[in-house]
């Protein structure tokens, strides 16, 4: 069951019809201006440069949620997906506004796991394994007593504020694609001996850091959820340690061992660098692997004439490529598309929501109820506790 988006108003881009890119550019940017400091746009790295050119600051999911809450300003327009905006209302202040310029702008990996389907699983966890739930515990963020197993969830940040205030409820935390391995140790020290930990909705990056960390790949199990369970699966998941959600990156998952052997075969002093959201053996056949900002310092640091296979959003490494003329910054998936729900921030949404804003609208405001916030930032502060 997917996560069901609003649908806006009007579709805005029946108006750019009449307009060309350079029209709907400077109106944007003659917006902007007459906004000022009350106004602060957002753009993941994995935007267009038609939407890029015109942000504030640049990051990933976390980063920028992080900077909107550190800015003073009222309307904060995401240039991102779903989730991201409702993280960035979780850290804002109540007289920020947190704005959405496509509603419809969703994550396909984030959608692959639901409120209802991660309670359902959990429940049935713990009723079929010897494991407690935290939310029993007087403080889940001290390490198990002796003798006592624990079910921890972790859910990645590419995730709904619903799943986020699930975990914080139950004892666990959130982790992003760079501090992952911290957030593992901190929920094994909290499961007990015997304890597990559910880790959704990426199995990859799950896998990856699982094997980082020196788990055997008999000591992760997969959990499809509306999927009926015999008892071969379920000793398969009684034996593990790590249990992970059947969800993906519909990007990441492109990337392929074939498409590095080419690479390398093309060029044999090259690098290669992808993001831990491919599969393990992708990553296995990669020089190195890291976050958005680890491959953006990866390229960085690197000598002048290098040549780097890059495994992530095409927009991304585009935009390195020409950051970095000195250095040649190839896809390695030539017939990549775009993130197609990232791709959904067309420049003509953001003229769109900023008019309104001009004209004392909130458009597309996106409102994590207080509830979720609470709790969502309890397993955000969790995370920060041991990472920042």
């Amino acid at each position: 069951m997917g996560i069901s988006l609003p649908v806006c108003e009007f579709d805005p881009l029946e108006r750019s019809r009449g307009l060309s890119n350079s029209e709907i550019s400077n109106r944007i940017s003659s917006v902007k201006k007459r906004l000022g400091d009350k106004l602060l746009i957002l753009g993941h790295h994995y935007q267009r440069d038609a939407i890029i050119e015109h942000t504030d600051l640049i990051g990933d999911s976390y980063l920028l949620s992080k900077m909107a809450a550190e800015s003073s300003s009222e309307f904060i327009v995401f240039c991102g997906v779903h989730f991201m905006a409702e993280s960035a209302d979780i850290l804002t202040n109540k007289k920020q506004k947190v704005i959405l310029p496509n509603l419809r702008a969703g994550c396909s990996m984030a959608d692959m796991a639901n409120l209802e389907d991660v309670t359902n699983c959990w429940n049935s966890i713990l009723e079929k394994l010897d494991v407690l739930d935290p939310i029993h515990r007087i403080d889940p963020s001290l390490p198990a007593p002796e003798n006592e197993n624990y079910l921890i969830p972790i859910t990645y940040m590419n995730s709904s504020a619903s799943l986020k205030a699930f975990v914080g409820l139950h004892g666990g935390l959130v982790c992003t694609s760079s501090n992952a391995e911290g957030v593992l140790k901190w929920a094994f020290e909290r499961a007990g001996k015997h304890g597990k930990i559910l880790f959704f909705p990426d199995q990859h990056l799950g896998r990856n850091t699982g094997l980082t960390m020196g788990l055997k790949p008999e000591q992760m199990s997969i959990w499809t959820p509306n999927q009926e369970r015999n008892e071969t699966h379920w000793e398969e998941i009684k034996n593990s340690k790590l249990i992970l959600w059947h969800g993906y990156c519909s990007v990441h998952r492109r990337f392929s061992t074939s498409q590095i052997s080419e690479f390398r075969e093309k060029y044999p002093k090259g690098l290669v660098v992808v993001h831990p959201e491919c599969k393990t053996e992708v990553v296995n056949a990669a020089d190195s692997s890291g976050s958005t900002e680890f491959i953006r310092n990866f390229v960085k640091n690197s000598d002048e004439g290098a040549v780097i296979g890059v495994g992530t959003e095409i927009n991304m490494v585009q935009r390195l490529n020409d950051e970095y003329p000195n250095k040649d910054i190839i896809c390695l998936d030539p017939s990549i598309c775009p993130c197609s729900t990232m791709y959904m921030i067309h420049p003509i949404y953001l003229l769109d929501v900023l008019e309104r804003i001009e004209s004392n609208e909130i458009p597309n405001q996106i409102i994590v109820p207080e509830d979720d916030k609470k709790a969502a930032s309890i397993a955000l502060n969790r995370m920060l506790d041991i990472t920042y």
